[in-house]
């Protein structure tokens, strides 16, 4: 074990964090760079939610020593940067607060993963949550013991909604809420990485920056990188016991939010295949197939409203028409900061 004193190492940090657009806001006072496991944490605006997140960082049940990197990306107002100055200089959690100046998704959670990365050289596996999610109490032990049990490259885990307005708890089942995979075992592919362990073996293949800034208001960073792991031959697991819950609140839970989450999914899943396909041939099939999928999804849509709410059942067509209109250059940014409601 590797313990110094953060005044000592100080300029090693900055040596660590060379980007001009970003800045250390705090650290704890003692650090070990002999550690494993880093979690990484993308804040902003939501600081009351983020002294949740970080007690539940506090109370894991494991005897395994991490730390953690959380990224202030409200480079103007920074109400997250004093809760992450508490549980630093309180000794609670080991780690580092940094600013990233330049806005948006991917900026934030590149800056968390190569921070992290620098900083901490021993460290093999990066975990991430957000600053609206609260882990459970063993969901870092069984993450890392599934990466070293399997030897999986990427490890995904449920997100589980707490609906603030709980009138509705059928949106649960809803695919913009609902978690890909039910049970624990070796998957394709993760979708999103509000629960996610990736190694650095991972981020080493795939190169720099890890999630592609095309997407940084878009959404979908990390659709991209987990694709890309995909056609690289990651091996990815799923863990369905290591359950984060998030926390919804009533605005995302209009008709207006979701259908624009489905639309978004869409717009998503065309962005990733089109940057995936090889040459105008297999770009024009994308098109084509965009554009056909929204017969075929109107049917979907129709026999699903057999058996589930109206909302529920319109999210093929909707995602289908996102995928068209992503074709015809439709780019929504729901990640500008004009845009986000906290």
């Amino acid at each position: 074990m590797t313990l110094i004193p953060t005044d000592l190492s100080a300029s090693r940090i900055s040596d660590a964090v060379r980007d001009p657009s970003r800045e250390i806001a705090a650290s704890s006072r003692v650090i070990d760079l002999s550690v494993g496991i880093v979690v990484c944490i993308p804040c902003f605006r939501r600081p009351d939610h983020l002294r949740l997140t970080l007690d539940s960082l506090v109370n894991q049940r494991t005897p395994r020593s991490f730390a953690v990197v959380m990224v202030e990306n409200d480079a103007v107002g920074r109400a997250s940067a004093p809760v992450a100055v508490e549980y630093l200089a309180s000794g609670k959690l080991q780690g580092i607060c940094l600013v990233e100046k330049r806005q948006g998704n991917c900026h934030a959670i590149n800056a968390a993963f190569e921070t992290a990365q620098a900083v901490f050289p021993a460290a093999t596996r990066f975990l991430m949550i957000d600053d609206d999610e609260i882990a459970s109490p063993d969901w870092l032990e069984l993450m890392v013991r599934t990466a070293e049990a399997t030897g999986a490259d990427i490890v995904g885990g449920p997100v589980l909604p707490v609906f603030d307005d709980d009138s509705q708890p059928w949106l649960a089942r809803h695919p913009a809420f609902c978690p890909a995979y039910d049970y624990t075992g070796a998957v394709p592919l993760i979708y999103g990485c509000g629960n996610c362990l990736i190694t650095r073996a991972a981020f080493e293949r795939l190169g720099s920056p890890a999630f592609d800034l095309q997407f940084n208001f878009l959404g979908g960073g990390d659709c991209d990188f987990f694709n890309r792991g995909r056609e690289a031959g990651m091996v990815f697991h799923w863990t369905a016991e290591a359950v984060i819950a998030e926390t919804v609140p009533h605005n995302r839970t209009s008709l207006g939010w979701i259908a624009r989450r489905s639309l978004r999914i869409g717009v998503i899943n065309y962005r990733v295949q089109v940057k995936a396909a090889r040459g105008a041939a297999a770009r024009a099939r994308l098109f084509a197939q965009a554009l056909a999928r929204l017969p075929l999804a109107l049917i979907r849509s129709a026999r699903l409203l057999t058996s589930s709410k109206a909302v529920v059942a319109m999210h093929p067509v909707l995602m289908a028409v996102g995928s068209a209109l992503a074709a015809f250059g439709y780019d929504p940014k729901p990640y500008e900061a004009s845009k986000i409601v906290s």
